[in-house]
């Protein structure tokens, strides 16, 4: 049977023994890379292949959630140039949901979710007054829907380009006359 030999100090290991990282040592030489304090919680942390203790994990290696502020210790999220917990990558507006494997929109540094993105920032129909998230209509310094952009009359969709205005809303030509 072979000898044991520490890690630390390359000595023969005759008593007590840590087995980790496919390497041996005497308790006392099972310790932190950064600290030198021995560990001897069954959980260690692992930087560049050496042991570290919780505390020295923490300081030194951990990121910070850009979201709670608290060191983290499992998965980390990356977007927006900072690292966040899963549970914090949340939406900036109302609805706080999740975006963690979902798409988003940013905007001043916050994540927002589809449907909140357009209900914040979107531009608004002069004629519903709800978000505009695909093609419009610019006319009477406004933006409308296709389908909002209709008769102040008739209500009928005003398609020609040649119309009239009563009290800043269109009027289309039969009205008109």
């Amino acid at each position: 049977m072979s000898e044991s030999v520490c890690h630390k100090c390359n000595e023969v290991i005759t008593k007590r023994i840590i087995t980790a990282l496919g390497k041996t040592w005497h308790p006392e030489h099972f310790a932190c890379k950064d600290c030198n304090t021995p560990i001897e919680e069954a959980t260690f942390n692992i930087q560049d292949g050496e042991p570290v203790c919780s505390k020295c994990f923490l300081k030194n290696y951990s990121g910070t959630c850009h979201g709670c502020k608290q060191p983290i210790l499992e998965r980390t999220i990356k977007a927006l140039g900072q690292t966040w917990h899963e549970d914090c990558f949340v939406c900036g507006g109302p609805c706080q949901k999740p975006l963690v494997g979902t798409s988003f929109y940013e905007r001043d540094g916050r994540a927002y979710c589809k449907t909140d993105f357009e209900e914040l920032f979107a531009a608004r129909c002069a004629g519903c007054a709800k978000p505009i998230t695909e093609n419009a209509i610019v006319a009477l310094n406004s933006k409308w829907h296709r389908d909002c952009f209709k008769c102040k009359k008739c209500a009928n969709p005003i398609t020609a380009s040649i119309f009239a205005v009563e009290e800043n809303k269109p009027v289309c030509t039969e009205c008109s006359a």
